[in-house]
């Protein structure tokens, strides 16, 4: 940031301040890490033609290092290059980096490695944790320290944990992070979220740290509770739920943009300030969904779309026009807004069932070891055990979180997680196989970190059936695989995965909107670019295909079905189908 003009923010009695001046901090939650990064520029550029003047991100830690000791951030994870970007547009920044993030962000941001060391206390005061935390952290402030905005860069707060009054009361905790932050070098003033309960609001403050709240209605009575617990300096909604999230087997959820736009507006006439949650959703590329589970697991779809201002193709929408129109009661807006990109093209994919082309290695365990055991991060663990001619009910402690079964290559059944299912009569065979998918890592409260696989031993009519082999399956090598060098066709194998691939023409990259209706369970990935996971549970009917990953010419997809193969062909169609609404 040499060379760049250095400013001051602060707190003051009743305001921000900007170089000493009152300010009004409008700002919009943009993920870098949903967003492909040769679209970051055209979203922020859009958030500030709504007429915000700041962009708020989370920073996901298991995305920076998957792997324990392998820090990455370049490419999707290059938060700095994401930061000098918002500040091109002439924009401040607000980074959230957790560690814990929630964000319905598979394993709520923590790297699984982290999750899964012996003993390690989540989210409190347990050395091992603070050590780790303590580590990422230093890294992160590494790239934000010198983009603060008194050293000539956008950043102007940096928010401490997430949300943690719903979650514990560990003073100590928050203390440390305080610490960590501001010995790591960052002066700009620090802030906590919290929905405003007064339970949440006291167990999530710490000292010297400004309290902001999250709610998306009753704004006048949020406000009013934030103040109780925050006498002084400006309020803030740091997130204004402006949408929701969809999870598979349900609706497509939306909001109204009248009401929220008259929350809006009664938030902004009571002088606060604001961050959309979200102002763009993005998408959950890979297999980067997270998971609800209250009483019952519900992994969550591949769009983040969260019925934001900016549609997950980063298009405009009722409600972008709304808040614009609100905005504009209380700050300048631009004049220029954008255009909505029209209809996508619409053509068929001939596909081809081809063969793998990955050999996996396969290790020997008593009974099934599960992900973490396997220290395995994609989706898929194929089990298999001999039967010796036997049948019987085969019964498992859990299956987390869908499996699929056969006998002597012949499908024999699946089991859900979501359904609560555990057991099924399998016939007299050989060999059983047991292919397992891991659909998304719960993304708060004391499931975080949970284990993957088959967990519990397995019986067979009540005795117990050991003598296990594990094959991890990565999903995004098998199909890179597929996608650099056609393998040659073949005719369905009997048991899945089924790997198909196509090939298409573009005279330009453009977006795409790749159909899933009539296909059942799996991902696809094009060029070698994993979209994400499709499922005729729905809602959702389609999978946005970004420009930034196609090209002019040739473009390879590539599917990865689990359950079905009816038709080998896909289709792409005109717009996005997220599936029905709520009646």
């Amino acid at each position: 940031m040499t060379g760049a003009t250095t400013r001051s923010f602060a707190i003051g009695e009743t305001d921000f301040l900007l170089d000493g001046e009152p300010f009004r901090v409008l700002s919009g939650a943009l993920h870098y890490f949903r967003v492909h990064p040769g679209q970051w520029a055209d979203r922020i550029r859009k958030a500030r033609l709504m007429g915000l003047n700041t962009i708020e991100t989370y920073v996901a830690w298991n995305a920076h290092e998957p792997v324990r000791g392998e820090w990455d951030a370049t490419g999707w994870n290059d938060l700095g290059a994401f930061l000098d970007l918002v500040a091109a547009e002439g924009m401040h920044a607000i980074v959230r980096p957790g560690p814990y993030i929630c964000a319905e962000w598979h394993n709520g941001g923590l790297p699984v490695w982290l999750t899964a060391l012996e003993g390690v206390g989540l989210r409190r005061s347990e050395p091992t944790y603070l050590a780790e935390v303590t580590a990422y952290l230093e890294r992160v402030y590494e790239i934000v320290v010198p983009r603060q905005i008194d050293r000539g860069g956008p950043v102007i707060l940096v928010q401490i944990e997430n949300e943690y009054g719903a979650y514990g009361d560990d003073t100590a905790y928050l203390e440390h992070l305080v610490k960590v932050t501001t010995d790591a070098g960052i002066t700009v003033p620090l802030t906590t979220i919290d929905q405003p309960t007064d339970q949440m609001l006291s167990d999530g403050s710490v000292a010297g740290v400004h309290l902001t709240g999250s709610f998306g209605s009753r704004a006048a009575e949020r406000l009013a509770t934030l103040r109780r617990h925050q006498p002084t300096g400006p309020l803030m909604c740091a997130e204004f739920w402006d949408g929701w999230f969809d999870w598979w087997g349900s609706h497509h959820h939306t909001t109204s943009a009248a009401d929220s736009a008259a929350e809006l507006d009664a938030l902004l006439a009571a002088g606060a300030s604001v961050n959309f949650y979200m102002v763009h959703g993005g998408t959950n590329f890979g297999l980067t969904n997270g998971a609800n589970h209250k009483g019952r697991y519900l992994p969550i779809v591949t769009s983040y779309d969260y019925d934001a201002p900016l549609d997950e193709r980063g298009d405009p929408t009722e409600k972008f026009f709304a808040f614009r129109d609100v905005i504009a009661k209380y700050a300048p807006v631009p004049d220029e807004v954008p255009a909505p990109s029209g209809p996508a093209p619409q053509f068929e994919v001939a596909l081809s069932a081809v063969a793998a082309g990955v050999e996996a290695s396969v290790t020997r365990h008593d009974t099934p070891p599960t992900f973490e055991d396997l220290g395995h991060l994609s989706a898929l663990v194929s089990y298999e055990a001999d039967l010796g001619g036997r049948a019987g009910v085969l019964r498992f402690g859990e299956v987390r979180d869908q499996a699929w079964v056969s006998v002597d290559g012949v499908s024999v059944g699946t089991l859900s997680r979501t359904r609560h299912e555990d057991a099924l009569v399998v016939p007299a065979g050989e060999r059983v196989r047991v292919l397992v998918e891991e659909q998304g890592r719960v993304n708060y409260d004391s499931r975080l970190g949970e284990p993957k696989g088959l967990i519990g031993g397995v019986t067979l009519d009540g005795e117990p059936l050991s003598g296990w082999t594990a094959t991890a399956v990565d999903v995004a090598v098998l199909g890179a695989a597929v996608t650099d060098a056609a393998p040659p066709a073949m005719p369905n194998a009997g048991v899945a995965p089924f790997v198909l691939r196509g090939s298409f023409a573009l005279e330009s990259a453009t977006d795409l909107f790749l159909d899933s209706t009539g296909w059942g369970k799996g991902y696809a990935l094009v060029n070698g670019f994993l979209l994400g996971r499709y499922w005729s549970s729905g809602p959702q009917r389609t999978l946005y295909v970004p420009a930034a990953a196609l090209r002019a010419g040739e473009n390879v997809l590539v599917l990865i079905e689990l359950d079905r193969v009816v038709a080998q062909t896909a289709r792409f169609v005109a717009e996005p189908d997220l599936g029905p609404l709520e009646e």
